[in-house]
């Protein structure tokens, strides 16, 4: 083993700072290097990981016209090669160890990021510092990633919400360095050298200027004793001055309206003001503004839009407060035909808008939301140490949250009256629109209907314990349903998942979308509480309850603080056993369907998945369109839902219920519930569906940038464990940063920006696909690269090292997505709704552990052949 891999069998001398003596209980260590780096340690032991940050002062906002998205392209190269690591190596290692590392850009910062497990984290520090300082920048290298960037940068220009954000920052903070999008320009990203990223780097990259955030099962004193061998003797060469914050017109030039039309299902429409920098004592009013505005389906603008008017489908309103400046931005999808209606009422809403007309129960609510959000980033390891570093880097540390939450706490509805009048007016608006072509929406109209309807102003004003069980344990109910509890005590929240089978596997052809369309209805009203009183209740709750259905089960859970589990179990219990299913919701509730898979046919990928299971299957539930078409869910009425729900509830469930939580009230809802609904209806057959005929699909989608393929091979279903381990380790070799396909066709071929492999299954089929992203020239070159990197894996045993890399991303995977309490009540319910132990994973994942370089050849021969492959294509 390499040594610096090791955990030290000796301790490593500390650092001898009252910071780590005098620390408080819980708070984290926070430790000034002599060269002005900072160094954030805190201990959290719930996980076997350690989470390792670097974050720099350098992001887009730190360049200049002519250099717009070197700070990204930066980002990307440092995966491209160090002065000790190959191209490749750096996530090698990583993954190898069954770690996770990134990288991410935004305007303010650039932050290189690694998860490991717990005695890996000396790799982990090493990797994250060598990532950030000893950059190769082969001129090579760099020339084939600056094509995999453009590939990205034509991704961005196909979805909706990408390019009207671009467009609205070039509006809203025009003249300074937030106005180009963090990717660049086409042609800014072709000029970059190696000279321009040296000289980047040299200016920007300072201590003094940095912060090193280390998260987990740690010993602080060895952290901080590594970090100073690591960085300590780096030098600043440059002073570092922090930017000034962008002034706000007193008048702005407002309205301001872009409108592009495309080849769009629907219009999309984004609209910002400009609002103060992130630290700013406003922020805390403005995002209770933007909460009680639109920020849920409880809010002001959702409430009278989306349901009693139905002029959109969606509609939303938040703040993003970044360094120097930010904006508030309103979002809403709608179809053409609505928007001059829309936008009228929207600007005569916004006219007469008065905070005062809050009540308290919505204040009061969204302070909560508010609060809970911030509470529950910190439910994973990554989210802990992306919040505590934020705050750190950003406002000073967690004094800064403290701050926060007791301004919040005391905002008003003066307060947010003054701060609407000041920064929520047309005088600063800026307006981006797209349209369907042919669809009559201009931008004329829309800047005549604003000066119309909300005239601008001379002037803005200045202005609980609970019982729980202690070891997992499954209890039997009544009708053969099955209750599973797995205590949690790390935070006080319980999560619920109610798994049946059935879903879509209830439905024929002409049914096709039903199961879909009754989990959305499901959760929207009780006999005994409407659709608003239910978003209500929740949201005074921090609370949530959602439905859903699959290919071949129906699922219902919620989340809430244990404290409320008292008045949240009634209502999950009259959701199950009294749903409303009123005319008004079901009509809503098929709109919604209907705009989704307009939605959802806008993006070349959302197309595509729309479409490859009837591609791919014949017969079964796999061969119907998930949700539907337009066409079969509108002529559902209220009676096609009730007679699927009654179906469905009756079959044996399974309840799984993770976090802390009160075991006698759960049992008895439990019971109550198995009662209640469960009566004899016959075993569940999962069917073994016969595959399509047709090997290969061409969709298209006119004026977009990108063609994506997908290469499918059937598979067996999780039920053949041996097969699917084998499955596991191969999806894991071929995807990733290091993976195989990554190598060849993104690193030596520079086809994509995204090139990876995915492996779906159910019990009794399932199939692995190879997908990418690429121009539409490179379509033959990139199913070439596939055949390649599966010809050679079918010829060449894999090296020993690929298979342990493999089998660590498996295990490191599956504690890095399995860290939610609502990810393992849903992992134990759906496991157990199929038929297989809730151990079923871990049981794959150590056979996988154990696969050979033989078996993984003759896997890629029976499987993964081209007379086997289907063939998705979608081009523009």
């Amino acid at each position: 083993m390499n040594k610096r891999n090791e955990t030290p069998s000796t301790p490593i001398p500390a650092i001898h700072l009252p910071t780590l003596t005098d620390n408080a209980m819980g708070a984290p260590h926070i430790v000034k290097l002599k060269n002005g780096m900072t160094i954030l340690i805190k201990e959290d032991d719930r996980f076997p990981l350690v989470n390792v940050r670097l974050y720099v002062h350098a992001g887009s906002a730190y360049e200049t016209p002519e250099i717009a998205g070197i700070s990204h392209q930066l980002e990307h190269m440092v995966f491209k090669g160090t002065d000790k690591r190959a191209p490749g190596e750096t996530a090698r290692e990583i993954e190898s160890v069954g770690g996770s590392l990134n990288a991410a850009t935004s305007f303010d910062y650039t932050v290189y990021y690694v998860e490991v497990p717990e005695d890996q984290w000396q790799l982990g520090m090493d990797v994250v510092t060598d990532m950030a300082f000893n950059q190769t920048i082969n001129s090579t290298e760099l020339e084939n990633e600056k094509k995999v960037v453009l590939e990205e940068l034509e991704r961005g220009e196909d979805t909706p919400s990408s390019k009207l954000f671009k467009t609205l920052q070039s509006m809203v903070w025009k003249d300074s360095s937030y106005e180009w999008p963090i990717i660049g320009y086409r042609e800014t990203v072709s000029s970059f050298t190696r000279n321009d990223i040296k000289d980047y780097i040299a200016t920007h990259y300072q201590p003094q200027s940095m912060l090193l955030t280390v998260v987990g099962k740690v010993n602080p004193d060895q952290i901080l004793a590594e970090a100073d061998k690591l960085l300590g003797s780096l030098k600043n060469t440059r002073s570092y001055i922090p930017p000034e914050p962008l002034p706000i017109p007193e008048t702005g030039n407002g309205p301001r309206v872009v409108e592009m039309s495309g080849k769009w299902n629907k219009v999309y429409m984004g609209a910002a003001f400009p609002i103060p920098h992130s630290a700013s004592a406003k922020i805390p009013g403005l995002e209770m503004l933007a909460q009680l505005m639109g920020g849920d389906d409880t809010s002001r603008l959702y409430r009278s839009f989306k349901y009693d008017k139905q002029l959109v489908d969606d509609i939303s309103v938040s703040p993003l407060s970044l360094e120097r400046g930010g904006m508030l931005y309103i979002h809403a999808i709608l179809d053409a035909d609505k928007v001059e209606t829309f936008w009228a009422e929207l600007n005569t809403e916004l006219a007469n808008f008065d905070p005062a007309d809050f009540t308290d129960r919505e204040i009061e609510r969204a302070r909560l939301n508010l609060e809970n959000s911030l509470f529950l980033a910190k439910e994973t390891l990554s989210g802990l140490a992306g919040k505590v570093g934020y705050f750190q880097f950003f406002d000073g540390g967690e004094q800064a949250e403290r701050n926060y939450l007791f301004a919040l706490s005391q905002v008003d509805r003066d307060e947010m009256k003054d701060l609407f009048d000041e920064y929520v007016r047309p005088d600063q608006l800026a307006l981006a629109v797209l349209v369907p072509e042919g669809s009559g929406v201009s931008a004329e109209t829309l800047t005549a209907i604003t000066n119309d309807k909300w005239p601008a102003r001379n002037s803005h004003k200045e202005l609980l314990t609970a019982a729980s069980a202690t070891e997992p344990t499954t209890i039997a109910l009544p009708g053969g349903s099955k209750l599973m509890l797995l205590p949690d005590d790390t935070l006080p929240y319980t999560a619920m998942s109610m798994y049946w089978t059935g879903g879509d596997g209830e439905l024929t052809r002409e049914q096709q979308g039903l199961a879909a369309l009754t989990a959305t209805a499901l959760t929207r009203g009780t006999t005994n509480m409407s659709a608003t009183e239910m978003q209500d209740f929740l949201s005074d709750h921090a609370a949530s309850l959602g439905s859903t259905a699959g290919r071949n089960v129906f699922a219902v859970e919620a989340k809430f603080p244990t404290r409320f589990t008292d008045k949240v179990l009634p209502v999950f219990a009259d959701t199950l056993t009294a749903p409303a299913f009123s005319e008004t919701e079901v009509k809503r509730s098929k709109q919604d369907q209907i705009a989704d898979i307009k939605q959802s046919e806008d993006r070349p990928l959302g197309l595509a998945f729309r479409n490859l299971f009837p591609f791919l299957y014949k017969t079964g539930p796999y061969a119907l369109l998930h949700t539907g078409t337009p066409e079969s869910v509108d002529n559902f009425d209220t009676k096609d839902i009730i007679r699927f729900w009654s179906r469905q509830s009756m079959q044996p469930f399974t309840l799984a219920v993770c976090g802390q939580f009160d075991q006698a009230a759960i049992e008895g809802f439990a019971n109550k519930i198995a009662k209640s609904l469960t009566a004899p209806t016959g075993e569940y057959t999962f069917s073994t569906p016969e595959w399509g005929q047709e090997r290969e699909a061409d969709l298209h989608l006119p004026d977009r940038n990108q063609a994506h393929i997908l290469m499918t091979f059937p598979t067996p279903g999780k039920i053949d464990l041996e097969t699917s381990a084998k499955l596991e380790l191969l999806q894991a070799a071929l995807s990733g940063q290091s993976g195989l396909l990554f190598r060849d066709l993104r690193d030596k071929q520079g086809l994509a920006y995204t090139v990876t492999a995915m492996l779906w299954q159910s019990r009794n089929t399932g199939f692995m696909a190879l997908y990418i992203g690429t121009g539409p020239d490179k379509v033959e070159q990139s199913l070439n690269g596939f055949r390649t990197v599966l010809a050679d894996l079918a010829a060449n045993p894999l090296p020993k090292e690929e298979l342990d890399r493999a089998g660590n991303i498996l295990t490191g995977d599956y504690y890095q997505e399995h860290q939610s309490l609502l990810s393992r009540s849903r992992q134990a319910a759906s496991l157990s709704a199929r038929g297989f132990d809730p151990d079923y994973e871990t049981i794959v994942i150590e056979r996988a552990k154990t696969v050979t370089a033989e078996e993984i050849q003759a896997l890629v021969a029976e499987y993964l052949t081209p007379d086997k492959a289907y063939i998705m294509k979608v081009t523009p």
